[in-house]
This record gives C-alpha cells, structure tokens and sequence, in this order.
C-alpha cells in the first residue's frame, strides 16, 4: 500500500499544479519538485516493497517514505479544501470572497513553509539511504529467493514432511492421477495439481511419485524443486544428475559451466529411448514450464510430466488441458481426524478443549498445513493457552516459529504479485471473518483507495476485474458465486489468509475489527473497518487523518446510535455504512468535500438533502434497497458521479408477479452527470418524462442503464437515447403497468456491446435488433406477449447463455432450431399459458445445463422428453406450478402405460442422467418442494384424486 499511497500523492500534486495554484502564484514552483521526488520513490516503491518482508533496512524505509507522503497528503487535502469553500450569493460572497483572499494568502505562506519541511525530510531520507539505493537491498538476487534466510523451498518441504499416518484424504486422489499417468496418450502429456498454498499439492504429488506402479511403469524417474527465482541452467543441471544417479551412471564432466542449449541436449539424448517420469514441483511462471518442456523429447513412449502450482492459467495451459486435478480442502471428518492427531497425538479431544478445538479447528477450513501447524502448536498446551491461541490468532501467526513458518509459505503467493495488486489483496482483510464479499462492491472499493488506475484503454472497472481474476488465478481468492456466464459475482478468502493479512495492514495504518483502544493506540489511523456490534463510539475517537471508514452491522440493529462519522474527519475519502441502522441521512458526511464513495445500501435513509452537491469530488453513491425515492435537483453538480445505484426488488409473488424493481425520480437536467458509468433505475414518468428520456442520451459513458414505469409515447425517446450509448453492457426497461405496450424498434442501431437485456414490457413486435447483438450472453423476456416464436431471432446469437421467457409468448410451440443457441446454459419458461409443444431440431442447444419451467399447465410432457433426452450435458431440471398430471410422468412408481415404447427409453436416459428432479407449489402463501420418493409421489396423487380428476399425460 505504499506504493498506492504514493501513487495516490502523484495525482494530487498533479491537480494542484494544474489547476488550483493558479489561484496562488509562487506555490506552483516549490510543489513541481517535490512532485517529482515522488514520482521516482513511486518507481523505487515498486521495487522495495517485493523485498521488505525480509529485508528490515527495507521495510524501515518503506515505512519513512509513507510518513512523508502521508503528511504530504494531509496538508495539500487541507489546503484544496481551503480553496474549495462556497461563497454563496449576492453581497455576501462579495465579502466571502476578499475574505478568502485574505485567507488564501495565509494559506500560501503554511504551505510554503510546509513543503520547505517536506523538502527537508526528503533529503535526510535520502542521505541515510544512499539516496534510496541502499546496499541491503539487491533486486538482482530476487526478491522472493528466500524468506527470512532459509530458502522457501525448504520450508515447503519440512511442512510436508509428515509421516504415512498422519496423511488423510489422499486415496482418492492418488489413484485418479497414477491412473491419468500410466493410462494416457502415446505421447508426452502434462498432468497439473493445481491448488492455493497449504492444500497438499506436493504432498500427494510425492505419494503418486513414490508409488511402485508409477516407478515400475517409468525407466526414469526426476523430482524438481522449482523456486520463484529459478535458473533453467539450474533446473536442467539438477535434472541430469538425478537421471544419471538413479542407474549409477557418470554425471557428464563440465556441466557447471555449460550453457542452456547444451544441458537441454544432454537431457534429450538421455531420454530420448525411454518412457519418463519429471516431477516439477511448485511451478510459478509458465516460461519455466515451457523452457524445461522443450529439454523433454517427445516420443511415443506414453512419457509424462508432472506439475504442482498454484496459479491456474499455468496448470491449464499444458498439453492436455483436461488432466488437472484440483485439490481440495479436507472433508470435515479427514479434517478433524487429522487435528486429532496432531493436537492429541490420535486420542479424541477431551470435553473441557471442546469448544476451543471446533474455533480453531474451523479457522483451518480443511487446509492440511493449517492443521498439522495448528494442531502441533496446541499439542501438550493447557485451556487457557488453548483460549488465548483461539481468540488472538493473528498474533500467534507474527510470534510463534511453528505458525512463522506457516505464514511464510502462504505469503509466497503475496510476495510473488505485481505491486498494483498487493494493494488490492491485502484490503480483503478489512472484510469480516467468514464474510461473503460482493465483487461490486469490492471493485469500487479499490477504485475509490486509488489501487486501480486507469489505463490501457480501459476502464477502471474492467482494470479492477481483471485484478480480481488475477488473485482468484493464484488461488489468493475463493470464488463463492459466478454468474451463468462466467463472471465472478461473490468472493471470499480463506480464514488463515485474512489473519495474516491482518499484520500488514497494521503496517500500513489500518485498523481493522479492533477495541477503541487498540483504536487509539494505534496512533496514525488512515483507514478503519469495524462491526458495528463492537460497540466502539466512533463519534468520541479523534481521527483526523483518517481517509477510509467501513462499518459492517446489521439494518436489524435495535440501536437507535446514528452518529457513525465524526465532525473532525473532514479528509475522509470512502466511507461505507451498508447495513447500518440509518434512519436519516447523516448530516456530517455533507463537509466531507474528499468525499468519492458513500455506500448507504440497505439503511432506513429515506431522504437525500439538497446539500448534497456539496461533494463535488463523489463517484460512487450507493442507495440501493434504501427507502429513497427521489433525489433533490442539486445531484447534478456532482459532475465525477461515475456510479449512481438507486433502486430496490420487491418480492415476486404469484399474485403481484409485475414491476419486480422501483426506482427513482430523477431532477431535471440528469443528462449533466456525463461521467456515469452505470445508472440505475431512473423512473420515466411523471411530467419531465420525455425530457428526461432525451437527456439520457446525454450520458455517452454509460456502461449499465436502467429504467422503470416507461410510457408508450417515452419509448421513442429512450430508443433515440440508447443509440447514442456505444458503451452500454447492461440495458434494463420496465413499463408502467402490464397493459402499457411499447415500441423499441425505434432504435435503429443497438449498442453492440450489450451483454445483458432486460425487457419488462408488453411489445408491439418483437424488436428487429435483437439478431445483431453477438455480445449477448444474457436476454430476459417478461409479459411481452409476442404472437410470434421469439425463438427464431435469438437462436443464432452466438454468445447467449441464458434465456428467460415469461409471459412473453401467447403460442402453442416453440420450436429449437438445428445448430440454434450455441452456447446456451441456462433456459426458464414461466408463465406461457398457451404452451404446449416443445421441440428440437437437430443439434440444437448443445452446452445447456439448466432448465426452470413454471406456471406452463398445458405443457405436454412427452414432447418434453423427447427435446430434452439427448442434452448430454443437463443436470438440473425444476419445475413450479406446473400441472400435477405431468409431474406425476417424471415419477418411476407410475404406470408404464404413461410411458410406452420409445417414451420408456427417453425416460430412462433422461432420469439415469438427472437423478434429482423438483416441483413446487405455492400452498398457503409459501412454497412446498417435492423431491421424487414415494412419499411425494403419494402427496401429489392425493392432490390429483381430491380434484377427482386422474392423471392423464399426453
């Protein structure tokens, strides 16, 4: 965060220099230096900080060059706040303006004296650090060669070491990778354990290789210990002695001195007439793989090599794809058992150690280095050490060698990322424990600390994207959720990481979850994350450096306390109050003139006050499931406003099945804000709403747009608008009332870009642009009514991979075409009353995985069936509402006669394929589930008879 926080500086200096010292003569000369100065410590930080972890001359200086900068920050945030007082109006800013004057000139003398203070700070840093090149520090040896002295690789083999016994879990997995070894192609393949530090890649690596199979199987055998600095020259030189060791032969004289080229011949020559086993473990960079791939000939001896790594694009992009075998985390049982033995030396865990055992034990989430280094830390330790280790394990993590050196490991995937993307890992520590992080959310979060810059040609937001895949890459980030497309919507890191991670962000002045003492004595406080049930009186702390606030509570809180910002922080920069017990808007947050992100989701704040135009430097404003309604007509000053969320789902019932989003009235003149990226969701009616569609179009940058209650006569408008939108990803319309009917073929020319299209609206006709969106993935239907199949104008989009149709079709059939819906995953049919036949031609819908129907009665089930038989690849089937008569078809206690000759077969592919298979029906104004036992088969036939009605299936 150094770096960043630098980086950060940069800007500001660049601004003030610009921009506002043209109000104060002189000031601009004596910040271009320092501006300068930083501009080289922010190229030197991203160098020094890969090595400070053990380098402590490093991290010393690290630590002074953020003092200054911090400083640095606070006194130019002060001056442009100076410079940025409103004077008001008339008379009256006659005079506020001689007094500014005044004031500004004062001004100028405080920052003339302190830059002249920063000046000298910087040259007594310079002059003890060799003018930041200090002899300590050599880039050239590599930054993560060793840790603490003691080589990593080291590390990683004493952790493994653990005896026969003590390994659980490991069968399985064993004997799918021996099997992809010895039962594979003729030529050479690559098999990759792929998993994040501590999962046991290298352990089960080490069973497969040592196995007599895969030793009686292979002439020659290899195992490679592949570091994060490595040498090919090294690697090669360490694999021919090994070959040569293993059948007593001499190693080749001079290869020390040897070149690449030659160590590679001598390595083909040796295998070229044998079948080979190499063990390359813990590959960190595909160069590696490629270099010591191109010593390995490639003969038709069914030759293998074998990596482990925890980084994804490296295991994935091998030969042979599909031989990866993800490890996974221990089940609860392996878990607990293995705890047991190291903690316990195999006997069961006595009923006094009970409760601390499952705390700590939990922390380890099946990750078997946490448990064996956990496990053997709490061996012999009496119940208040056991107390003490539970509840402050953080610490345990910074002062015990055993944990030390469990920490290390994990952090060699932390020390081996790029500088911009530290930053951006270390803040998943100011989440909670256990705590499922919304990737939204975590992306505007970093974009507002200023970790991601923009450049590239991109967007900040797809910047931050990219950061996250990046450390879900490196197995640093769990994905919790995806969306059917691919995209990660939820996140979360593992507990132990989040623990370690907590230390650094101390370092970095961080305060996370902690008392108000430890709050206090933390000194320098720039950002701060706590629950709200830690009861710390936010309102009494002086912090007035502060720049971040995050609170995680509950809305649910009975506490009526509201007074989260206090009046001093006047430089705060984020703050996120989601969940809160908010009633109204605090009226502090309105001198925060910094001010980029407020996040007030679902708080009880029902009103925006008109002062509100104050935070002229706000980019993300965050109202979603608030009870806000409107916004005051002084929201269009805020002219960097990037991302404007106001909006909330109402529950869909069966009954009130319409307009599932409300959103908000927008002022007059909306079309000002011409740096939203995303909006959502503008009300279209009232008296403004025409203007209000036409200013839309105003609003060039927008990536994601929604809008509710649209009228017949708006939608010529909004089409002209949305034209002018090449950006647009995310397109949501929502008419007023079920009844209004819309034209959208107005819009002559679709953004192209469009991913996502939701239309809640009764159609004239279904619009002609639809087949020109490839970039779809995602198309949603709703009460359109068409006469026609919509299916013929979707089915050749080639991205689209999920459909939803409700109510927006009155026909009888919808008909699949050959090679239609390429990659479809997921299709939902509701609500089409008329429905009766489904059918598929040809290859039609050849990737779908899920299929929703409800409210269809009249489907028949056995034209179902036949669609549906040959989908290879579905798994999951759920319908609801649907006609008792052909739920009963699915279920193997009813009679044959409902399922005769082919109809059998199809049944028996469809359900040896789909084993599990759902209905559900609203009863009693809550939904009943019915699985496929006998039991609910006797349930739904009960349901049929007390109609008097029997089953009957088409």
């Amino acid at each position: 965060m150094a770096e960043s926080a630098v980086t950060n500086l940069v800007e500001k200096l660049a601004i003030l220099v610009e921009k506002e010292v043209k109000r104060l003569k002189g000031v601009r000369g004596e910040v271009e230096p320092i501006r300068g100065e930083f501009e080289r410590m922010r190229a030197f930080l991203a160098s020094a900080e890969s090595s400070q972890e053990d380098d402590p001359e490093s991290k010393v200086w690290v630590k002074q060059v953020m003092e200054v900068a911090y400083d640095t920050e606070d006194i130019l945030d002060e001056f442009m706040l100076k410079l940025a007082r409103d004077h008001g109006h008339g008379l009256m800013r006659y005079f506020r303006k001689i007094k500014s004057s005044i004031q500004n000139l004062k001004a100028r003398h405080r920052i003339s004296s302190e830059i002249a203070d920063i000046k000298s700070r910087f040259s007594s840093i310079g002059k003890g650090h060799q003018r930041y090149h200090f002899n300590s520090y050599r880039p050239e040896q590599g930054a993560s060669a060793s840790i603490g002295g003691i080589p990593w690789h080291d590390l990683r083999e004493d952790a493994f070491l653990v005896e026969d016994g003590d390994v659980v879990g490991i069968d399985e997995p064993r004997e799918e990778i021996i099997k992809w070894l010895v039962d594979g192609e003729s030529g050479l393949e690559v098999v990759s354990i792929l998993g994040m530090a501590g999962l046991g890649k290298t352990t089960l690596a080490g069973r497969v290789y040592n196995n007599q199979q895969v030793k009686a199987y292979f002439q020659s055998h290899a195992w490679i210990s592949v570091s994060q600095s490595y040498e090919i020259k090294d690697i090669l030189r360490d694999t021919i002695v090994q070959l040569h060791t293993e059948i007593q032969k001499p190693i080749p004289q001079g290869i020390e001195i040897m070149r690449s080229t030659s160590l590679k011949q001598i390595v083909k020559d040796f295998l070229k007439q044998k079948r080979y086993v190499i063990v390359l473990d813990d590959i960190w960079d595909n160069d590696a793989l490629e270099g010591i791939k191109n010593a390995m000939p490639n003969s038709s001896f069914g030759s293998r090599i074998l990596i482990t790594t925890r980084i994804a694009n490296i295991a994935t992009a091998s030969f042979n794809q599909s031989k990866v075998y993800i490890c996974k985390p221990l089940s609860s049982t392996d878990s607990w058992s293995l705890f047991c033995k190291k903690a316990f030396r195999g006997k069961p865990c006595p009923p006094h150690l009970k409760h601390s055992a499952q705390q700590i034990f939990k922390k380890c989430e099946g990750l078997p280095l946490a448990i064996v280094a956990l496990g053997s830390l709490l061996f012999a330790k009496d119940v208040q050490e056991w107390e003490m280790i539970s509840g402050n394990l953080a610490a345990e993590l910074e002062s015990n060698d055993v944990m030390q050196n469990f920490k290390k490991i994990l952090s060699l995937s932390y020390n081996d990322l790029h500088y911009n993307l530290k930053s951006c890992f270390m803040y998943l520590g100011v989440f909670p424990e256990d705590h499922v992080i919304g990737c939204m959310r975590l992306k505007r979060l970093w974009i507002a600390e200023g970790f991601v810059e923009e450049r590239e040609g991109k967007t900040r937001e797809e910047l931050a994207q990219g950061y996250l895949k990046e450390l879900v890459n490196r197995s640093l980030v769990q994905i919790a959720e995806t969306t059917i497309d691919g995209r990660i919507k939820s996140c979360r890191v593992h507990d132990l990481m989040r623990e370690s991670i907590l230390s650094k962000l101390r370092d970095k002045n961080f305060v996370s979850f902690a008392s108000e003492q430890e709050v206090e004595s933390q000194g320098r406080v720039r950002r701060l994350s706590v629950q709200y049930t830690c009861n710390i009186a936010l309102k009494q702390l002086n912090l007035p450096s502060l720049r971040s606030l995050l609170i995680f509570g509950s809305a649910t809180s009975s506490s009526s306390d509201e007074h989260f910002v206090h009046s001093g922080w006047r430089l705060l920069r984020v703050l996120d109050l989601e969940d809160s017990p908010l009633h109204e808007f605090p009226q502090q947050i309105l001198v925060l003139f910094h001010l980029k992100y407020l996040n007030l989701r679902r708080t009880k704040v029902s009103i925006i006050p008109r002062s509100i135009g104050k935070l002229q430097n706000l980019e993300t404003l965050d109202l979603k499931y608030t009870l806000v309604s409107e916004l005051p007509m002084e929201i269009i000053k805020l002219k960097k406003l990037q991302y404007l969320l106001v909006y909330k789902y109402a529950e869909v019932t069966p009954f009130q099945p319409f307009r599932s989003v409300t959103g908000f009235l927008a002022p007059q003149g909306i079309g000002a804000l011409a740096s939203l990226q995303k909006l959502c969701y503008v009300k279209a009616g009232g008296d403004q709403s025409k203007d209000t569609m036409q200013e839309l179009g105003e609003l060039c940058r927008l990536r994601r747009l929604g809008v509710t209650d649209l009228k017949t006569d708006d939608a010529k408008e909004l089409c002209h608008s949305i034209e002018k939108m090449t950006n647009l990803r995310s397109l949501n319309v929502t008419t007023e009332s079920e009844s209004e009917v819309i034209d959208l073929d107005f819009l002559s020319s679709p953004p192209l870009r469009l991913r996502t299209l939701n239309i809640q609206a009764r159609l004239k006709e279904q619009p002609h642009w639809l087949s020109l969106l490839n970039n779809l993935a995602k198309i949603s239907l709703s009460w359109s009514k068409l006469k026609s199949s919509p299916l013929i104008t979707l089915q050749n989009l080639p991205n689209l991979v999920k459909l939803s149709l409700s109510d927006s079709f009155d026909g009888e059939t919808l008909v699949f075409g050959d090679r239609g819906f390429p990659k479809l995953k997921q299709l939902y049919l509701n609500n089409l009353k008329n429905l009766r036949y489904v059918s598929k031609n040809g290859q039609a819908m050849p990737c779908l995985q899920s299929i929703i129907i409800g409210r269809c009665r009249r489907l028949d089930w056995q034209s179902f069936v036949v669609v549906i038989h040959n989908l290879t690849l579905l798994k999951h089937l759920q319908f609801f509402e649907m006609a008792e008569e052909f739920a009963l078809a699915f279920y193997p206690y009813s009679s044959s006669i409902m399922r005769e000759g082919i109809l059998q077969e199809y049944y028996e592919v469809v359900m040896e394929r789909n084993p599990e298979v759902y209905f559900a029906w609203r009863e009693d104004d809550h939904w009943v589930s019915y699985d496929l036992s006998f039991y609910c088969y006797l349930v739904i036939m009960s349901r049929v008879m007390s109609c008097e009605v029997l089953p009957e299936v088409s």
